[in-house]
């Protein structure tokens, strides 16, 4: 029996990896790995951020089934929605993972690595913790006698993008506190994040460094996950031993306004990568088109252990991914023709992706923005979705609108569950530490008042997108 091994790398768009085209060399790791094994260029996360995109990982199902909207963590899934780690230690599988989400995604596994990191000097040393911690779970899964599914969580490139030397200032040379810069006076209007994105680039004017320092935090990652490959060809486990790549979903850093987050339906937060390598059992250099989603993991892990049938006793709302690989025919289409997207953290929207066609539409407006507009994109012209065309375009519109409607209740009439996108709350309204004075340096920040008196105190959470992160009082 072939052991598994499920990776996710938190907060990494799809787009920001070598191996999926981006223009610096961030992932010469991940590359090897998809040059060894299949890459799937057109894959999904339908329901962000983190704690509804684990969830749907590791459950096969989509938010009407497990009901994980966002990031407040109150509402856990319904009794009889089990995670992947449940059923396969029901098989007799070892279960561990190096991971600190906790919650819901713990009880599953026999082992549970929690980690932290160090954050005494300027860089963030989360790879380094991630690895460790892989490393230990690794070993611990090698010295009994079964086999084994584990889970492994690296959290960079999450904000802060404060990657450790050598690599911070691996892709960028400048002075990114250019008085006579203006590149990010816009991002320092944007009330809802400013006192959070002072705290780790105080007196940043250049936009260009924030986005080398994401790429320069995927390529930190991807040298401390070498451990982990070091470690499985050590331990004579790489060749029957399925890693499944993936991420909870992307990030937007300057694309659409939204910057350095993951909110907001566009492709930089939802398309991410899906990388899976087993030199026993799969081919090697295959790259795997069509439309493709984060519900396919599970069915996907179950079909290669060849229980698919559990699968479909569970009822996930994902396909296996196997057939695509091996019937390469089959992958204009993938494993779907749409995918319904959903977000429920700082703004309440969801939408329907098609290959051509991107429909968002909010739930409550105005949005974090300010934006109460319905969107489509035409990604065949406009992949970067930058040309709103719901105005133009009102027949395109209503027939994805219908479509999505049609969708949800039939979703929700096979589920018996209520729809958890409009009765969950928003859990994020701002972030950060106001009472940090704004610096002095360029030219907006030297205008820059400091917050007025009746302004309200920022809000955040102790766990999911910001775990780890102890921001200075």
């Amino acid at each position: 029996m072939p052991n598994v091994i499920l990776v996710s790398l938190d907060t990494t768009r799809a787009d920001h990896l070598s191996c999926y085209g981006h223009f610096r060399r961030t992932s010469p790791h991940l590359d090897r790995l998809a040059e060894e094994g299949v890459l799937f260029t057109d894959f999904f996360s339908p329901h962000i951020p983190t704690y509804p995109g684990h969830t749907t990982m590791m459950t096969g199902k989509d938010v009407y089934a497990h009901q994980v909207t966002g990031q407040s963590g109150a509402v856990p899934p319904p009794a009889g929605v089990r995670l992947i780690a449940e059923i396969l230690k029901e098989q007799g599988f070892f279960t561990a993972a190096a991971d600190n989400m906790g919650r819901w995604f713990e009880p599953g596994f026999q082992l549970y690595k929690s980690y932290g990191w160090d954050s005494s000097e300027r860089g963030l040393r989360r790879g380094e913790a991630a690895a460790q911690a892989s490393i230990e779970v690794i070993r611990a899964a090698a010295g009994q006698d079964k086999p084994f599914f584990l889970f492994l969580h690296f959290w960079d490139p999450h904000t802060p993008y404060l990657p450790p030397a050598p690599f911070d200032r691996m892709f960028y040379g400048g002075d990114e506190k250019d008085p006579d810069n203006a590149s990010m006076d816009e991002v320092w209007r944007f009330d809802n994040f400013k006192y959070y994105f002072n705290e780790w680039m105080h007196g940043v004017t250049d936009v260009e460094f924030p986005k080398a320092q994401y790429d320069a935090e995927i390529a930190y990652m991807d040298a401390c996950f070498a451990h982990v490959l070091t470690q499985l060809d050590e331990l004579g486990l790489t060749g029957d031993t399925l890693l499944a790549i993936s991420a909870d979903h992307g990030e937007e850093l300057d694309e659409h306004a939204h910057w350095f987050d993951h909110h907001g339906l566009y492709d930089t937060n939802v398309h991410i990568p899906m990388i899976m390598r087993c030199p026993d059992y799969l081919p090697a250099g295959v790259r795997v088109g069509g439309l493709t989603q984060m519900p396919d993991i599970a069915p996907t892990i179950l079909d290669f252990l060849d229980m698919g049938e559990i699968a479909r006793e569970e009822k996930m709302t994902g396909a296996s991914l196997l057939s695509l690989i091996d019937s390469p025919a089959s992958t204009a289409r993938g494993t779907t023709d749409f995918i319904h997207v959903t977000e429920n953290t700082w703004m309440k929207k969801r939408g329907m992706r098609t290959h051509r066609w991107k429909l968002i539409v909010p739930l409550e407006t105005p949005d974090l923005h300010g934006n109460s507009a319905v969107e489509l994109y035409d990604l065949l012209h406009d992949p970067g979705e930058l040309n709103n065309m719901a105005e133009d375009l009102p027949e395109v519109v209503t027939d994805l609108k219908a479509r999505m409607d049609g969708w949800i209740a039939q979703r929700l009439a096979a589920t018996g569950l209520p729809d958890p996108i409009p009765v969950h709350p928003i859990p994020l309204l701002h972030i950060g530490n106001a009472d940090k004075p704004f610096p002095r340096e360029g030219r907006f920040l030297r205008e820059l008042a400091p917050p007025a008196p009746q302004e309200p105190e920022p809000e955040s959470i102790e766990s999911g997108d910001f775990v780890g992160y102890d921001r200075e009082k």
